[in-house]
């Protein structure tokens, strides 16, 4: 339960899709005017994602690693497809999409005129499949961990246009320097919220980093054994042999 927690609020927050990676950045600069479209557009996000990154792992699992098809038999155990991710990550995308395409124009043709070409532009979105590559290459165990990841990538590229279009939609009556206008300001507003975002990192492993630096500066050298050495066998013959003239020269005199 703890590995789905911490994997939910790191997605969100540190590693989200927007501001620790910058992907999706075309459709997050162009759909953010308005708090409605962006909104629109952000839940399409999380379905598409909830939905492409369990399949792409199904798929990956079962079909597409090295030995991933010995369940056909012995014979297809050295069988390696992963050359197919590609080509088969985007399938699914293009896939979910057009459901999307579908269900959207049926029930809200308002939302769906507004969002015009960047909803089946979701099928290309650099984050949908950078979702499901980053499952692939972080080697994700399970289903549900990888139907985590992909709801709370999800949700975190969703905060960050819902975020943006709200503040964009403010600074309309603010009184911005005219070279700061349209993409400027947008772009320096997305580098403070990328900034607020990363310093959720410490929620995760600031605990851990500060109780090892605790434990580097308490600990205290022990102090080194102090040998003392025996005089030599040479040393003691020397004074031993002193010790008999000394004596002889007092018995002369």
């Amino acid at each position: 339960m703890l590995e789905h927690i911490e994997l939910f609020f790191r997605s969100i927050f540190i590693d989200n899709m927007v501001f620790a990676v910058f992907l999706g950045m075309c459709s997050y600069l162009a759909v953010s005017k308005k708090v409605a479209t962006a909104v629109g557009l952000g839940a399409a996000v999380i379905f598409v994602l909830a939905v492409t990154v369990p399949l792409n792992w199904l798929l990956d699992r079962y079909l597409l690693q090295e030995g991933a098809l010995s369940w056909l038999g012995p014979e297809y155990a050295d069988y390696n497809l992963s050359f197919l991710s590609f080509i088969l990550f985007i399938a699914t995308i293009a896939t979910m999409v057009q459901l999307v395409e579908i269900v959207v124009e049926k029930f809200s043709p308002s939302l769906y005129n507004s969002l015009g070409i960047f909803l089946p532009l979701i099928a290309v979105n650099c984050a949908i499949l950078g979702g499901s590559l980053f499952m692939q290459s972080r080697q994700i165990e399970t289903f549900g961990l990888a139907f985590n990841y992909g709801l709370s990538s999800g949700i975190g590229w969703f905060l960050a246009i819902l975020a943006i279009a709200a503040i964009r939609e403010k600074i309309r009556y603010s009184n911005v320097p005219a070279p700061l206008r349209g993409l400027g300001i947008t772009f320096i507003i997305t580098g403070l919220m990328g900034i607020g975002f990363q310093s959720f990192g410490g929620m995760l492993t600031g605990g851990d980093d500060a109780a090892e630096e605790a434990q580097e500066t308490v600990h205290i050298e022990a102090p080194k054994e102090v040998k003392i050495e025996t005089p030599t066998k040479e040393v003691t013959e020397n004074n031993s042999e002193m010790d008999e003239k000394e004596i002889s020269y007092n018995d002369v005199k």
